[in-house]
């Protein structure tokens, strides 16, 4: 009787490991998501999942949480998604337009592609939730233009930099701000 129920323990932690390294294994693999070229979907796929492990982040944060502030002139978790936002909008224009941001784009997004001071008075107040509905809006476009590029484009330059480096350095910028927000987020009391 003993060795049965250790028989079947053993075959539960194994199908246990077996489910949980299947997950580590698929969330380390880039796959092309359809309808993309092989370079852009590449970067899609990483953008993606930096996009989730950002939202993980904050995804949970109550109105304290979203707007905290580590010190004075520190950006709030909110604000931080708004810039993520706003970066990438950015470069959407940059990128499939060859211009910034005309007057009516900088309204609405230079404070929070600059942050500082402005950004820690106007953004707050409101939900993580606003601020992510945004960052995937914005996704939503980027990933909506980019479907119409094939891998040629993606190496053409633009200005000094080329279309790849460009959504390159979303991707890094996301990056940094995730380890901003995982620290902000222990700091929350």
């Amino acid at each position: 009787m003993n060795s049965k129920k250790t028989i079947m323990k053993t075959k539960i932690l194994l199908l246990i490991l077996v489910s949980f390294s299947t997950v580590l294994i698929a969330q380390n693999n880039i796959e092309v998501p359809p309808g993309y070229s092989d370079d852009i979907g590449q970067m899609i796929s990483m953008m993606d999942n930096l996009k989730q492990r950002v939202e993980r982040n904050v995804s949970n944060l109550d109105q304290q949480g979203t707007d905290f502030l580590l010190d004075e002139n520190a950006n709030s978790p909110g604000a931080i998604i708004y810039h993520l936002a706003a970066t990438e909008a950015y470069y959407q224009v940059y990128t499939f337009e060859g211009r910034g941001f005309n007057k009516e784009e900088a309204e609405k997004w230079e404070t929070a592609l600059n942050l500082g001071e402005k950004a820690r008075q106007e953004f707050k107040g409101k939900p993580i939730s606003y601020y992510l509905e945004i960052y995937n809006e914005v996704r939503a476009k980027t990933k909506a233009l980019l479907k119409t590029k094939d891998d040629d484009w993606f190496k053409q330059m633009n200005g000094n930099m080329s279309n790849h480096w460009a959504w390159f350095h979303v991707m890094e910028h996301q990056a940094n701000h995730m380890g901003q927000l995982a620290l902000i987020r222990k700091r929350i009391k």
